[in-house]
């Protein structure tokens, strides 16, 4: 795949008034993640409305109507000052466009995914100085069959799942000619209101944090597709006494984390305890709760542990904590809501860094993107979404590795997992009869 740069620009907000507001506040919980880009690809095959005969008409009114979504999330437009706060709305959000050699099918139907970073506008997964980051990033990719591959790079010091789902759906309705204001404006800022941010973060965190994010080494990256078949036969399987009706969500991180555990276990020789950490969205949770368009991180890390030495790992038991971390966290939210926040993210960090510093544990990071980006919803004009694929790390320093990342397929009920684990590990879970009789490699 050759991909040729057309143009570069950046794109700002189309209202003047955007670049008279005051600074945003980020939140608490914005600063004690570090500025790196999170990709989302979303795939089209060729545009069939009339109205998107040219590639000059596709290109003039994709421009069009993100400097128009810009308007509504104005933070996305600024810089980051001091990990305090977000200005300078008029520098505005690089945007690149670049034609593809090619076929679309060719390009969604190969398995190297690091050849997917061609069609990104930035390094993502690593990290980046905040101040002189932007907060998101496009590429636009027009393929010789005359397919698209909208690139979104979302900097997830502001950007968290719900906020990324928030503004592409926006940006998409103004591409389609519909009207993408978000309802209830005045929600852009409620995460900073209700978790107001320190000033400074303590010298500790601000260290630690980085530490935390980012992994030394090289990882590899691979798809698997369960069907609905699949997750509700493992729906069965680790359902029990303590966990009746278990979630898409809560059964795939178990089943991952269990031949994650195994793999591990093979590839270093002996079994260690384990720890998977999943992000919980609070806006749904909160009383009352919160639009997706709060832009930040508004959500927080829950941590299981299973102690797999000299035992069978139980798949029904993993679900069982994997749920029960998050029913936990359900029962705290009252008090984080009344202050609690930020003893909760401390006491949390130096949990994590007690433990990281061991050498003879695992951890996993499973993030679900389930019920949050609607592939209905991310509807430019030109037809439903084809395929969509995050990219993956590249670097000796990234985030979001020994990770699970669940999506939506495109079709049918089906989940993705982009399973990001080092090359050892990645190879024998590839040989694992029992994990590739439930999940298919894409």
């Amino acid at each position: 795949m050759e991909v040729c740069i057309t143009s570069k620009e950046m794109v700002k907000p189309s209202s003047m008034q955007v670049y008279n507001r005051k600074p945003f506040s980020l939140s608490l919980l914005d600063q004690f993640v570090p500025a790196h880009y999170i990709p989302l690809i979303f795939f089209y095959s060729k545009p069939s409305d009339s109205r998107f005969n040219t590639t000059a008409q596709i290109l003039v009114g994709l421009k069009e109507s993100l400097s128009e979504a810009l308007n509504h999330f104005y933070p996305l437009s600024g810089r980051t000052i001091d990990n305090l706060r977000i200005g300078s709305f008029d520098k505005g959000v690089p945007y690149v466009e670049a034609r593809v050699k090619g076929c679309l099918a060719d390009c969604i139907a190969q398995t190297e995914l690091e050849l997917f970073n061609q069609l990104l506008p930035c390094q993502c997964y690593c990290s980046v100085l905040p101040s002189a980051s932007p907060q998101i990033a496009i590429q636009i990719n027009i393929f010789d069959c005359g397919g698209i591959a909208i690139a979104f790079c979302g900097s997830h010091k502001i950007i968290d799942a719900a906020t990324a789902s928030a503004f592409i759906k926006s940006w998409a309705a103004f591409n389609r000619g519909f009207d993408g204001k978000i309802s209830n404006p005045n929600m852009l800022d409620a995460g900073s209101r209700l978790f107001p941010p320190l000033d400074p973060v303590p010298p500790k965190y601000a260290s630690l944090i980085e530490r935390l994010w980012f992994e030394e080494g090289w990882y590899t990256t691979r798809r698997f597709v369960f069907d609905d078949q699949a997750i509700a036969t493992l729906k069965l399987r680790v359902k029990s006494k303590r966990l009746e009706h278990p979630t898409r969500t809560a059964t795939l991180a178990a089943f991952l984390w269990k031949h994650a555990m195994l793999a591990s276990r093979a590839a270093s020789g002996r079994s260690k305890p384990s720890y998977l950490i999943q992000p919980v969205n609070l806006r749904t949770r909160m009383k009352p709760g919160l639009p997706n368009h709060a832009i930040g991180n508004l959500n927080c890390l829950t941590v299981s542990k299973y102690n797999s030495v000299d035992r069978d790992i139980e798949l029904h038991e993993l679900a069982y904590l994997a749920r029960e971390a998050i029913e936990v966290l359900n029962d705290q939210i009252p008090l984080l809501q009344s202050g609690g926040m930020l003893k909760f993210q401390t006491d949390q960090f130096n949990d994590v860094e007690d433990v990281h510093s061991k050498d003879d544990v695992d951890f996993f990071d499973c993030v679900s993107w389930l019920n949050t980006l609607d592939k209905n919803e991310v509807d430019f004009g030109w037809g439903d979404l084809t395929s969509l694929s995050m990219g993956c790390p590249e670097t000796r320093y990234n985030a979001f590795v020994s990770s699970f990342i669940l999506n939506e397929t495109e079709k049918s009920k089906g989940v993705e997992a982009v399973v990001t684990l080092d090359a050892k590990t990645v190879d024998i879970l590839e040989r694992d009869s029992e994990f590739l009789t439930f999940a298919s490699a894409k």
